[in-house]
């Protein structure tokens, strides 16, 4: 166990989210659990070959379920699957490096040249004008490797099964970012106030690079040492260079543009610490409920991933706000909002959200994909925000 659990007692805060048995007995009231039915069935409805959703609360667990596992087995969705949540290993990399900043073991406003002198260089991109909170904002400027690299003529079955063995390196990645200019340098007087804001999983990238530098262990060690283990995530894992996800899972299924029929894209590489990690709803749950709830970082950590930026170009677009891994929109029902991210990968799709008291979690996987229309993706991730607010939304809690 880490001084991080013998501090806090995570284990023990921690036990009673973890016991109980696959398909979890709920104390929460009937008309709670036909609520989450309603909505997983709504989710199901779009499209989607199978989903997975589930509540954390003072109330205890629930779960809902919906569609198979399988198109052609045509089991159900089994209870606990696994599967790849995607970006939503953003926060889990910003958690690290705001435990790092507690620590005083580096700075926010540190920059990137400081821990990794040159590795941010070439065509106009310059590390010495990007700090930790740049990347950790989504405020760099630095492009998204996976846009750059990307060929639409890739998009498509035979070329997933080209490359589905086939991981990249982060030093790969982030060549890849750099091989054009940024899309913006933030201000050279305070590179940390900078409030432009898009995604890039580049910043992901070197946010992974800089755990190792300033610890000298590999980001998924520490990654274990100080989440997995004291939360005791026993079914969340960084696969590292393997393609598969474990078992009890469900088909992952992609619609490629200009398909008409979905594809098994279950196995794949998924990243590094920009979006590799694989879990269970239950996991997801407690660490989130766990980062809220002021188990993982000290509150002034906590309150610097809180402060945000306004963004752009998300769903819902409506108020949406970005902080360290982590954003926030309003919510129905709620005078604090929601936090939250969301991942995406070949054949998952991961939603999730958390009371800003860390009372209340719901996560969820959707195990198909939309490439095919950007009609049906939308419709897809607004039936799963419905879930996710209609349930934090409905929550008890001072922030109603």
């Amino acid at each position: 166990m880490t001084d991080l659990s013998r501090r806090t007692g995570l284990a023990a805060a921690t036990a009673a989210l973890l016991t109980g048995a696959a398909a979890p007995a709920s104390a929460v009231a009937p008309r709670r659990e036909r609520a989450l039915q309603r909505h997983v069935e709504a989710i199901l409805a779009t499209g989607v070959t199978g989903v997975l959703a589930e509540v954390q609360g003072a109330h205890g667990r629930t779960a809902a379920r919906a569609g198979v596992a399988d198109l052609t087995v045509k089991d159900p969705v089994p209870w606990g699957a696994y599967y790849r949540i995607g970006s939503d290993t953003k926060t889990f990399t910003a958690t690290l490096l705001l435990q790092l900043v507690g620590e005083g073991r580096l700075k926010l406003t540190d920059t990137v040249e400081r821990w990794l002198p040159g590795a941010v260089r070439g065509h106009g991109n310059d590390g010495r004008r990007i700090t930790v909170t740049n990347l950790l904002r989504q405020t760099s400027g630095l492009n998204d490797y996976f846009a750059v690299a990307a060929d639409p003529a890739d998009l498509t079955p035979e070329a997933y099964r080209r490359d589905r063995f086939r991981p990249q390196t982060p030093e790969e990645q982030l060549t890849a970012a750099l091989s054009k200019p940024p899309e913006w340098l933030p201000d050279a007087d305070d590179p940390a106030g900078e409030r432009r804001w898009a995604y890039s999983n580049t910043n992901y990238v070197v946010a992974g690079l800089l755990i190792e530098a300033v610890t000298g262990r590999p980001w998924a060690q520490e990654l274990h040492e100080r989440i997995i283990e004291p939360l005791g995530l026993r079914a969340t894992l960084t696969p590292g260079t393997s393609s598969y996800v474990p078992r009890p899972t469900a088909t992952g299924y992609t619609y490629f543009p200009n398909g008409t029929r979905p594809v098994d894209t279950t196995l794949g590489f998924g990243g590094g610490a920009d979006g590799c990690l694989i879990s269970t709803p239950r996991d997801h749950g407690v660490f989130l409920r766990a980062l809220l709830g002021g188990r993982l970082l000290r509150p002034a950590e906590l309150a610097a991933m809180r402060r945000t930026v306004p963004v752009k170009d998300w769903i819902p677009a409506d108020g949406v706000r970005y902080g360290l891994g982590i954003a926030w929109r309003p919510v129905t029902g709620r005078r604090d909002g929601i936090w939250f991210h969301g991942g995406t990968s070949l054949g998952c799709v991961s939603e999730c959200g958390v009371t800003p008291d860390g009372a209340t979690a719901v996560t969820s996987a959707a195990f198909t994909l939309r490439l095919d229309s950007r009609e049906r993706s939308e419709r897809q991730s607004r039936a799963a925000l419905r879930m996710v607010d209609g349930v934090l939304g409905a929550a008890s809690g001072a922030g109603r």
